[in-house]
């Protein structure tokens, strides 16, 4: 089974690509089909076999030979992985079937916020959606009591952020906390919080230090709040647990 899900999430990555590339610009996701940036042919549909054909082309364009991103295959097993990682730690459920949209949009902020620094707000309306589907039908264990404090504390959080600074902290950034306090509820929220600022502060030293962004090149923030809500949806208690054993 976990095979299963594997291909399935791989196979949906390769639909994200499409969303990413595509909702920044005001652009469709179902039509027109694929087709390479560079000389616009359209994309056969032997050629849009997930990893396989990125392999099988060498990673090129079949007609005109330009150089596909690796990117595209990237995002495709990411998605696998993070599926298959979901489907190993929450079982056969509805929490599984819960979580796979959420990590896939996560996926598709990370990348369109890299890109553009900007969060479009119909994937934080998205992933609000969710969160009142799981009020709604209980699909993730969490009350609906925690689930509005953690929207209001997420939000709120944030958006304080954003007036003691300026304006620093993106509109896009402070929905996104809002809608996954109301996904994740109290608890996880304050996690994702936390997390959110250390892995920030980390792979922004990282960034900086291997040249990949320099010291004036602004830094988006949504994609550490993704990683962090993914790593808290995966391995909360864990995490928990390491923290309470450093306490004690």
């Amino acid at each position: 089974m976990e095979w299963i899900i594997l291909i399935i999430g791989i196979l949906i990555g390769s639909f994200l690509n499409v969303c990413i590339y595509r909702i920044p610009n005001n652009q469709s996701v179902s039509y027109p089909p694929s087709s390479c940036s560079n000389c616009n042919t359209r994309i056969k549909y032997y050629d849009l076999i997930p990893i396989v054909s990125y392999i099988l082309l060498g990673g090129r364009c079949r007609s005109c030979g330009e150089k596909i991103s690796l990117r595209y295959p990237s995002i495709e097993g990411l998605n696998g992985i993070l599926y298959f990682l979901l489907y190993n730690t929450y079982g056969f459920s509805l929490s599984t079937l819960f979580f796979m949209p959420i990590v896939s949009i996560l996926i598709v902020i990370t990348f369109i916020d890299y890109d553009h620094m900007i969060i479009p707000y119909r994937l934080n309306i998205m992933l609000g959606i969710l969160g009142i589907i799981n009020i709604l039908l209980g699909m993730y264990p969490v009350t609906a009591k925690s689930s509005l404090i953690g929207a209001v504390l997420g939000f709120g959080f944030f958006f304080l952020i954003a007036i003691v600074t300026g304006g620093q902290m993106g509109g896009g950034d402070i929905f996104l906390m809002g809608v996954l306090g109301l996904i994740l509820g109290l608890g996880e929220i304050l996690m994702v919080t936390v997390l959110s600022f250390i892995t920030g502060a980390v792979i922004s030293v990282i960034l900086l230090l291997t040249k990949i962004k320099g010291r004036k090149d602004p830094i988006p923030f949504g994609p550490f709040i993704a990683l962090s809500a993914v790593l808290v949806i995966l391995f909360g208690n864990d995490i928990l647990y390491f923290y309470y054993k450093i306490l004690l």
